[in-house]
């Protein structure tokens, strides 16, 4: 079996590229813009593919694409491809070249703050984008099942009498990031009715764990307790807005739902993942604060605070647990452990 991850470098990617060969069952193939970090990489590449990075090679031609796909192909390894979804051309290719069986849509602009300041390249990234994807698919003529990475954030609005949140709660989306993620679900129904493509819609609540990029707000914690302890930065820790209530699950428990969905999910179909337990930003912060034996006081930075927050994301996942088995295995703690140690190790 040939599989795709979109946006591999990423946190969630990279596990799922872990996750699947340690399966040993599939060949994985991930795209990669120039400019990608490859840190979360560097032990799952195939030697052919270490080699492109390392030169910065382009793969410019379908010839050469489909070429460097049959040759450095290793199952025991990820292939990386360097591809951009907003060139349609380059999506063309990268689908006719690997011609996958299955497909993890991953890549995206999933940075809620950046949305604001950049809300038409959010919109352009993450809709024009998936557009290429599902266009190139039917060019090629295939037929894989298609993961799509939706969002807690698309329910945006949530009135206190609507949680736990269920696959029915209106979608009331407060970001331009939210609104992207609802139109990359309806068009993947849309898709799925008019052209029969088996897409397959996840909403994922907040997944965290190592590899996190700093921005985000359970990483910024953990790097600036990192950076304390290393004596690099005072001993306070600035935040936000600590009000707010998410749901919270490993990555590495979510990348198992992800394969779930397209093992067992139905095409057409949308599901919540997530935990089942909501906890506060400042519940998050005493947390890590009981992992540190640094002394830390807490100060709001008003430029941590957004434009209109998500008040709560609280996840019903009762009917992709029924459907699948999945269960989250992996501690809250230990989450937080992890990705502090991750932070000790890079500061």
């Amino acid at each position: 079996m040939r599989v795709l991850i979109t946006g591999v470098t990423g946190m969630a990617g990279s596990h799922l590229a872990e996750y699947l060969l340690s399966r040993g069952d599939v060949e994985v193939f991930g795209t990669y813009r120039w400019r990608s970090r490859m840190e979360n990489l560097e032990d799952l590449l195939c030697t052919g593919c270490l080699n492109i990075v390392a030169e910065g090679g382009n793969i410019t031609s379908t010839e050469r694409l489909r070429t460097m796909v049959e040759v450095c192909a290793d199952p025991h390894r990820l292939n990386l491809i360097e591809a951009d979804m907003v060139d349609a051309i380059s999506m063309h290719r990268l689908i006719g070249a690997v011609r996958p069986d299955r497909i993890f849509h991953l890549a995206a602009q999933s940075y809620v703050p950046a949305s604001w300041n950049s809300p038409a390249e959010t919109l352009h990234r993450n809709i024009i984008g998936q557009v290429n994807i599902f266009e190139a698919i039917r060019e090629a003529e295939i037929d894989p099942l298609i993961h799509i990475a939706g969002s807690s954030e698309e329910y945006g609005l949530v009135y206190p009498d609507e949680v736990p949140i269920k696959e029915s709660n209106p979608l009331r989306p407060l970001s331009p990031y939210a609104v992207s993620k609802v139109a990359q679900e309806m068009l993947a129904f849309q898709y799925h009715k008019s052209y029969g493509l088996r897409t397959v819609v996840t909403r994922g609540f907040n997944h965290e764990g190592p590899r996190r990029g700093h921005v985000f707000v359970t990483s910024t914690f953990a790097k600036q307790i990192a950076e304390i302890e290393k004596g690099i930065r005072p001993p306070v820790l600035m935040v936000g807005d600590l009000t707010s209530k998410r749901d919270w699950t490993d990555v590495r428990d979510f990348v198992r739902a992800y394969w779930l969905a397209l093992e067992k999910g139905i095409p057409g179909e949308v599901y919540n993942i997530g935990s089942g337990t909501t906890r506060s930003i400042e519940d998050l912060v005493h947390a890590f604060l009981e992992l540190t034996p640094s002394k830390v006081d807490i100060k709001q930075d008003p430029s941590r605070m957004r434009p209109s927050d998500v008040r709560i994301l609280w996840a019903d996942a009762t009917k992709f647990k029924t459907l699948t088995g999945w269960e989250p295995q992996i501690p809250f703690e230990q989450t937080l452990r992890d990705l502090l140690d991750y932070w000790r190790r890079r500061v």
